[in-house]
């Protein structure tokens, strides 16, 4: 039974996957494989930017900071997040950016897990 346990550490584990811990991204077979729910640990520096705009979203998600300052942009919408326990939620067909104000670590869910997001 032990083959469906994982333990680690999120600092350490996201460096592997631009901070996905687990998602459809994760080897099958692997506890950590899911194609319903991703989550991601973030460290970001500071000036740190998605790359570009997320767009035609089809997942729902939510982010949580942890510690920092932290901008999330959504058209006509600037969201700050500055306490930790801040959080904001967005759903399906929502584009988004975002931007770290100073050093920050913030926790990532979205649902389901789809791949065909990530900027290279």
């Amino acid at each position: 039974m032990t083959e469906h346990i994982y333990v680690g550490n999120a600092t350490v584990d996201a460096i592997g996957d631009r901070g996905w811990l687990l998602g459809h991204f994760r080897p099958q077979g692997e506890v950590r494989h899911s194609e319903d729910v991703e989550i991601k640990w973030g460290v970001h520096p500071k000036g740190d930017e998605r790359a570009q705009w997320v767009r035609g979203e089809k997942r729902t998600a939510l982010l949580v900071l942890i510690s920092g300052r932290f901008r999330m942009e959504f058209p006509g919408r600037s969201v700050v997040l500055d306490r930790q326990g801040d959080y904001v939620v967005w759903g399906v067909g929502v584009d988004h950016s975002w931007v770290a104000e100073e050093e920050s670590v913030v926790i990532t869910v979205r649902w389901p897990s789809v791949s065909g997001y990530a900027v290279t």
